[in-house]
């Protein structure tokens, strides 16, 4: 997709409602996530891996009020804003301490903000050639921004301490269908990754260039919670000769033995999701794993994680035409019926649950459901070019973090794309993670 191919049709007018629309339906999902919450749940810390909500909610409007609005009437000022909402000055386990706004203070900053945001938008010439601005590049930035949020309390919320989170319901998931849980053969070749587009992509997203790979396998659908199972079964948390020299110190010291939030009792597990307490769901793919626990899990199936090229070629390659689908789906966003993303029901599908959503190489579920880890660290493509701001991922780049791919059942559909990079470090539980694997051919 290229900024003239967007919206060509729509008038300058058009084209601005649309941002404005944009971002007023980022807002929208905000404020049914923080609706069911007290003042109390809202400004508690519930986990220091965490920020308290009513940090993000302010976050929020401090980064929409600096790019919306500092940020576009001339040269770029900030990649965040100096002060109590810089992530930077305060990392997330300090927040809980910080004199933050209460919940309603807060609450009317966003509408204050989002008031004077709506003005500047419709004013702004979006066909300019200024890349920040041209064809809204910065609003979806902005809304964007505010989408990962809401993918983070969510997290909040799957950790928070007292009552569990009322959960907003949506719609219910597909049953489960047929489909076989063997691996996909990709030839050796030269493949094209990543993107040069300019309307949506972040920095860490381009360029589009072309790697080399031998020829390989990947699991056609993520690794289940009942093949985790098997091998938690077959003493998976015990041998250590499946675990790397960081992933056993990892395990010694948190002692896990299941994934984030099963309970055993007696013979069975059960998971909580949210409010809800059922038994593990043995046909969905296992989440709130470690990038330790799936590397653990891959050595124990005679496997390893796949590469983030690997999984993005498997996602996206199509071999009849020589060329890479903008989604496995071929094109259009991630909504379903090709993928399980932006759920209010909170939670996975049955793996093969999205049929629509296949691959060209034969994988399913490649968006949706589960950020599956890769077995890549996060760095730059080459020639990648920061911008708008190093902070967003260049200061990021290294081998602390290992690359996601893919997108959850709680994420946007315009952040669950194909070429969209995620990363966190490999002890991280809290997000909606899990994996599948990959092997040489």
């Amino acid at each position: 997709m290229t900024a003239s191919s967007h919206h060509p049709a729509l008038s300058a007018q058009a084209s601005a409602e649309s941002l404005v629309e944009l971002l007023d339906d980022a807002r929208r999902r905000t404020l049914a996530l923080v609706a069911p919450l007290s003042e109390n749940d809202l400004g508690t810390q519930h986990d220091p891996l965490m920020s308290p909500i009513v940090w993000d909610l302010g976050h929020i409007a401090h980064f929409e009020e600096l790019w919306l609005l500092r940020n576009t009437e001339g040269p770029v000022e900030f990649g965040e804003m100096p002060g109590v909402y810089n992530p930077f000055e305060h990392p997330r386990a300090t927040r809980g301490a910080l004199e933050l706004p209460s919940a309603a203070e807060t609450l009317a900053l966003l509408t204050r903000v989002r008031e004077r945001v709506a003005g500047r938008v419709r004013a702004i010439d979006w066909t300019t050639d200024d890349p920040l601005l041209r064809d809204g590049y910065v609003v979806r930035l902005v809304a964007q921004h505010e989408h990962q949020h809401n993918e983070t309390m969510l997290q909040t919320l799957q950790l928070k301490q007292g009552a569990p989170y009322a959960a907003p319901r949506g719609w219910d998931v597909p049953a489960a269908l047929p489909v076989a849980r063997d691996m996909v053969h990709v030839p050796a070749g030269e493949y094209s990754m990543g993107t040069d587009d300019r309307v949506w992509a972040y920095d860490n997203e381009r360029p589009r260039h072309r790697v080399w790979l031998p020829a390989f396998e990947i699991d056609r659908v993520p690794v289940t919670n009942g093949a985790y199972l098997e091998f938690m079964h077959d003493g998976g948390y015990e041998r250590r000769e499946l675990w790397s020299g960081a992933g056993w110190q990892w395990r010694e010291q948190t002692r896990a033995s299941a994934p984030g939030y099963w309970e055993q009792r007696g013979a069975h597990w059960s998971v909580r999701t949210m409010d809800r307490v059922q038994p593990v769901p043995l046909d969905h793919p296992v989440c709130h794993v470690s990038w330790y626990e799936a590397e653990a899990f891959a050595r124990w199936a005679g496997k390893r994680l796949p590469s983030e090229a690997e999984w993005e070629v498997a996602a996206t390659w199509d071999a009849a035409r020589g060329a890479a689908r903008q989604a496995p789906w071929g094109a259009g966003p991630a909504t379903p019926p090709v993928a399980n993303v932006e759920q209010l029901a909170f939670g996975t599908a049955p793996v093969g649950a999205y049929p629509a959503g296949t691959s060209p190489s034969g994988c399913t579920g490649m968006v949706g459901d589960v950020w599956e880890w890769t077995a890549s660290d996060f760095t730059g493509y080459p020639g990648f070019v920061a911008f708008p701001y190093r902070e967003y991922s260049e200061v990021f780049f290294g081998s602390d973090s290992r690359v996601l791919r893919g997108g959850s059942w709680a994420t946007r559909a315009a952040v669950a794309r194909a070429t969209f990079r995620n990363w966190d470090y490999p002890v991280r539980r809290q997000i909606f993670a899990g994996f599948r694997c990959a092997r040489d051919a």
